[in-house]
């Protein structure tokens, strides 16, 4: 909100405090403010933060309360009639049954908690409060359409705390982005692109269908349209620079594979889902802090290997959802090399295509060691031989990291 200034007319100053805290600190000091919707009919009005405790004396359910805005020391012991949260009410007896059943107790709720479990429920209502900032957080910052939803139903962890979401790469020391120079003329990119239109230019094909979806083979470079462009926002070659279309959901794994990305909506084949986006470094300080991220069992630096491995994409620190996507030896993820308004083939964008059709509910993932066969892979290059185009490198190999992926098909190892 902003707040006018009283000494100087005009004046205004942002409040870094939020509309929730504002109210109650009216309701701590007892005051009316009008401006916040506070009146002499809802001053004593107080919200419930979560429910830290649980009791039943003669057939009465009594709910220990944490009321938002005051401290720990002024929670109190309130029946289940004065209580109008259905929400936090069912979401607490919904985490009280699932760790009762984890205990191996019977699922109904006894009439008092044992302080392990009541610290458990404070601990497990004070979590979701954090990832349901970090997912305010992570959707204030994203630019792209889909939204992001966060979701721990296994462990207590929080949010992580060294990561900084971002859209687009961000260029480290001593690298440079070069911009197009030029962009096409077409009238209708697809059926009638002038001069084979930014892929024609670079000699390769064009790599959607009129629906976007992907109908060049792994391993061959996708040339979109880009700012220099003649043709506007919905031309039919403008996919991966439209970002992410689909919400997905940042999800704790039940298998010890830490944090995962589930779609919310289905994807259709060969569509595209997502950017691998971080921070551009060079290879010497890639293998640097490669020494640092085996320590920590970390597999976040992607080799910038289409034509030289001369640059690698960390996104360790900083990052997109990409940052959570996990493993698998049989992934409904294929990786693509992209250039838009860059066209310096040793910095491409890389892109995640469905390689199948992935049903709403299902964890994305793709091959942290993917291959293409060379000499199965015909040249994206029109009448020509300059040779061979190849898929970037994938998460740096570096150590032996065993593989938790459990399909049928698991090569028991990452690398």
């Amino acid at each position: 909100m902003v707040l006018s200034g009283p000494l100087v007319p005009g004046c205004t100053v942002c409040c870094k405090s939020s509309w929730n805290q504002l109210q109650d600190l009216c309701r701590l000091a007892k005051l009316s403010c009008p401006a916040l919707g506070i009146s002499k009919r809802n001053l004593y009005d107080f919200e419930v933060e979560y429910l830290c405790d649980y009791k039943k004396i003669r057939e009465q359910e009594y709910y220990l309360v944490k009321w938002r805005g005051y401290p720990d020391s002024e929670s109190t012991w309130e029946p289940r009639q004065n209580l109008k949260c259905v929400r936090i009410l069912k979401q607490f007896h919904k985490d009280l049954e699932r760790e009762l059943l984890r205990r191996h107790h019977r699922s109904k709720p006894p009439r008092y908690l044992d302080p392990s479990l009541a610290n458990y429920l404070v601990q497990k209502a004070k979590q979701r409060r954090a990832l349901r900032r970090w997912e305010q957080e992570l959707n204030a910052k994203r630019s792209h359409l889909g939204r992001i939803t966060v979701e721990n139903e296994v462990d207590l962890d929080g949010p992580p705390r060294a990561f900084v979401y971002i859209n687009e790469y961000r260029v480290g020391e001593g690298i440079t982005l070069n911009q197009v120079a030029v962009g096409c003329e077409c009238q209708d990119c697809l059926w009638a692109p002038a001069g084979g239109c930014c892929p024609g230019a670079s000699l390769h094909k064009f790599a959607y269908n009129d629906q976007g979806q992907v109908r060049l083979r792994a391993g061959l470079p996708i040339y979109e349209c880009n700012s220099r462009c003649r043709c506007g926002y919905d031309c039919p070659n403008r996919v991966v620079q439209k970002g992410i279309r689909y919400d997905l959901c940042i999800f704790r794994t039940d298998d010890g594979r830490g944090w995962g990305v589930r779609t919310l909506e289905k994807i259709r084949k060969n569509s595209f889902v997502m950017e691998y986006v971080g921070e551009i470094i060079t290879s010497e300080e890639a293998e640097r802090r490669g020494q640092i991220y085996d320590r920590q069992g970390a597999t976040y630096l992607f080799d910038l290997d289409y034509v030289e491995d001369v640059y690698t994409v960390d996104a360790a620190y900083y990052g997109n959802i990409s940052h959570f996507v996990n493993h698998s030896c049989d992934p409904n993820l294929q990786v693509y090399n992209v250039f838009i308004d860059n066209l310096d083939e040793r910095l491409p964008r890389i892109a995640f295509f469905a390689t199948r059709t992935i049903r709403a509910g299902e964890e994305l993932t793709f091959d942290y060691n993917m291959q293409v066969d060379p000499v199965d892979m015909e040249s994206t290059r029109m009448d020509s031989n300059f040779g061979l185009a190849g898929l970037p490198g994938s998460p740096k190999k570096r150590v032996r990291i065993e593989c938790k992926c459990g399909t049928e098909s698991c090569r028991k190892y990452l690398f």
